[in-house]
């Protein structure tokens, strides 16, 4: 991200400077440098105004969320996939510290709790290097929780439909039918993908293979787990999980439900967000818990993740102001618009297309550039394509870094691959529901 930051202001200082010089005074008209300042400056203004907005919108939806999780929510739903888990990963002990941590955090990426589920699948990485037989090398299993993490399972983009109510989206849940068939793909493909890269990458053999430690699993991490996390993780293997042909029917159950959005997702998306607020509420005070008090709880995170933000608001939208201010954004756009508007991505989403695997800041700033401009809005169908990009796929190098460094993986295997193989199915399917349905 540092590259890239520096990379936009300097291309714009460049062409810009080049401009200014062959620039013609001209009367009432603002000389190419002063376009550039006023652009830093007023950028600077509205990435706060933006943040400021998000605010509420932000503090509702993490409301919600903390209600459906005191009540129970995310272990329904962990208990749910458990069976489904088992099979994608017979390499891993039923009762072993790495499923119910990967279990979890499946289930909190599901619904949106981004922030819950980083901590589990850190956990999970650390959980499955203890089964891990050559130590610095990523293992199948390994592999497979990564580009499973980076295609995004998704089943409520929750921060994306919160930006968009707060840029005056009209109908800002109408990126849940695209996503849901987005993330579909793209898990589907980053499953596939990571059992046939695998085979042609094997575990070196020259290195020198260490004993797993035959010890209660449950014990192995007691150290590295604590408060409600260890506890969640802790229920998660000691409860049963459903039934299998629960979890299959209700996998099937979802995918029914993909066509079904897809064919009246119009007609379905006024009715999602309140549909959602009391759903959620009415699940929470079902199971007895204090809704009030629990959504004001969530809704004190939702306004701290809102101001945390705006540091890189104003970082990566003062550089892209920037970028477009100095023509170089024109430029580029009249360059590739014939090749990639044949395929139906517009060339204003491809920076967001192109930035989404390498920076979640970034393209989270991107996507708010492009939805804030008059000129295309957030229920245009370039606003709704970056969204669903947004919604659909995850920061895949910094997942990387973050859980394979956690545990000092320096060869990565086939994880790169599939999931970088992931994140182009995620976005080839965005464009194609997005053509389709808009």
């Amino acid at each position: 991200m540092n590259a890239i930051f520096f990379f936009l202001v300097l291309i714009a200082f460049i062409v810009t400077a080049v401009r200014q010089i062959i620039w013609i005074p001209e009367t009432a008209v603002d000389s190419p440098m002063q376009v550039l300042s006023l652009a830093m400056v007023d950028t600077a203004k509205s990435s706060v105004t933006l943040a400021i907005g998000l605010v509420g919108v932000m503090a509702l939806f993490l409301g919600l969320m903390k209600v459906a999780e005191a009540g129970g929510l995310l272990k329904i739903l962990a208990r749910l996939i458990r069976p489904m888990m088992i099979r994608l990963f017979p390499d891993v002990p039923a009762d072993h510290p790495a499923m119910g941590a990967m279990i979890m955090n499946l289930a909190a990426n599901a619904l949106g709790l981004g922030n819950a589920a980083t901590p589990f699948g850190i956990r999970a990485m650390q959980a499955l290097d203890r089964l891990n037989p050559v130590k610095g090398t990523a293992t199948n299993a390994m592999a497979l929780f990564l580009a499973i993490n980076t295609s995004s399972v998704t089943l409520l983009p929750t921060g994306v439909i919160a930006l968009r109510a707060s840029m005056g989206s009209i109908e800002p849940a109408a990126i849940l039918p695209t996503t849901l068939f987005a993330t579909f793909c793209s898990t589907t493909v980053a499953i596939l993908a990571t059992r046939f890269y695998q085979r042609f990458f094997p575990v070196q053999t020259d290195e020198k293979s260490q004993e797993i430690k035959q010890k209660s699993p449950n014990l192995e991490l007691k150290d590295e787990l604590d408060g409600m996390q260890q506890a969640q993780t802790e229920e998660v293997l000691s409860q049963p999980g459903l039934p299998v042909w629960i979890s299959w029917f209700a996998l099937i159950t979802l995918i029914s439900f993909v066509p079904l959005t897809i064919i009246y997702g119009r007609m379905m998306s006024p009715w999602v967000m309140p549909g959602l607020m009391i759903a959620l509420l009415g699940f929470g005070y079902l199971r007895g818990v204090a809704v009030y008090e629990r959504f004001v709880e969530g809704a004190r995170d939702g306004f701290d993740v809102a101001i945390r933000i705006i540091p890189y608001l104003v970082a990566i939208l003062v550089a892209v102001g920037m970028f477009r201010a100095s023509g170089a954004m024109d430029f580029l756009v009249g360059l590739i618009a014939p090749l990639t508007e044949m395929v139906g991505l517009p060339a204003e989403a491809l920076p967001m297309a192109l930035l989404r695997p390498l920076s979640g800041s970034g393209a989270y700033g991107v996507m708010a550039s492009i939805i804030e401009n008059p000129a295309i809005g957030p229920d245009s169908y370039t606003g709704i394509l970056v969204s669903t990009f947004q919604g659909s796929t995850e920061t895949t190098f910094y997942v990387i870094a973050v859980y394979f460094g956690a545990v000092q993986i320096r060869r990565i295997r086939h994880a790169m691959a599939a999931a970088l193989t992931a994140d182009l199915a995620g976005i080839i399917a965005a464009v194609a529901i997005c053509s389709f349905l808009y």
